[in-house]
């Protein structure tokens, strides 16, 4: 009787370290999902981590000092936030969005969504070059301009 209740105790307290571990998790990934958001949408859309694989998301985060052109560096430690977040959340790590990856072979890392095989087969027939130097939109990557609900990750065209 003495080993069962010295096992269930251990059991139990392997569960609480468990949903504690869980809890922190949660917290990280919602202060990372929080900074993320906070910080990309300085200058651009947040775009969604479920677009672009784990390996893509981390040479772009791992590069901030010249991210496109422009330094866009942060604290190291939130970035490592902004990074955490994104890896979780990547086209790669499950979920319905591994579709996102078709087209991309193992030894390639985009870093453009805009330049994703999925992103140029939806828009190579359906949008026009030229709609990409209207003032209003000003390039590929203006998602909002175009599509309304982006920032809630609706696409459906308006």
């Amino acid at each position: 009787m003495r080993l069962w209740k010295n096992t269930a105790g251990l059991f139990c307290a392997g569960l609480s370290l468990v949903a504690l571990a869980a809890t922190t998790q949660g917290a990280l990934a919602e202060s990372g999902r929080k900074a993320f958001e906070r910080e990309c949408s300085d200058c651009h859309m947040a775009f969604p981590a479920q677009l672009m694989p784990k390996r893509s998301w981390h040479l772009i985060t791992s590069t901030l000092d010249n991210h496109f052109g422009e330094d866009a560096s942060l604290d190291p430690d939130v970035t490592k936030k902004i990074q955490a977040y994104l890896e979780a959340n990547a086209a790669d790590t499950g979920g319905r969005t591994r579709g996102a990856l078709r087209g991309i072979k193992d030894n390639e890392t985009p870093v453009r969504i805009t330049e994703m095989p999925w992103w140029v087969g939806i828009h190579k027939y359906e949008v026009r070059p030229s709609a990409f130097k209207d003032p209003r939109v000003r390039s590929k990557s203006n998602c909002m301009a175009c599509h309304r609900g982006a920032k809630r990750g609706n696409y459906d065209d308006d």
